[in-house]
């Protein structure tokens, strides 16, 4: 991924292009583990000094409001964010807190907003939770 498709990504999603906003996007785009603000902080900080993590979290939510990328809620204490923007499901290790992509899942996908019973969806997330593979070999687990 080079910072030309990061410049197309944000231009594309309506998203102004700044060095900063560039660099944040081009880490979603080359880090697929799902980061925090705090990996994307930690990861682009040596390279650009001033950066602040309030400046990584507002600049991440506003990714995620121009669907520039995706913003994973786990619970009210991990969020985390993917570049992947196409509908797939998400899996979060209760054991570890990785956060792994299931790309053969169906997933929901909207292409507009619809109405269930009155209510307008217009966002989808879908993702399950449950130990993954590397910690049930760890401890033992049988799984099917």
């Amino acid at each position: 991924m080079n910072q030309q498709e990061s410049y197309d990504r944000l231009l594309e999603k309506g998203v102004r292009p700044s060095v900063q906003r560039l660099a944040i996007m081009e880490y979603l785009l080359t880090h697929f583990n799902h980061p925090t603000v705090e990996d994307v902080y930690n990861g682009l900080v040596g390279q650009i000094p001033t950066l602040s993590k309030t400046t990584v979290y507002n600049t991440l939510r506003m990714f995620s409001e121009h669907g520039a990328a995706q913003m994973i809620t786990i619970d009210e204490h991990r969020v985390c964010y993917d570049g992947d923007i196409h509908p797939h499901v998400h899996f979060f290790c209760n054991h570890c807190g990785k956060v792994i992509d299931f790309m053969d899942e169906d997933a929901p996908k909207l292409s507009s907003p619809i109405v269930i019973n009155g209510n307008i969806v217009m966002e989808e997330q879908l993702y399950y939770k449950g130990i993954c593979k590397e910690c049930a070999e760890k401890e033992g687990i049988v799984k099917n």
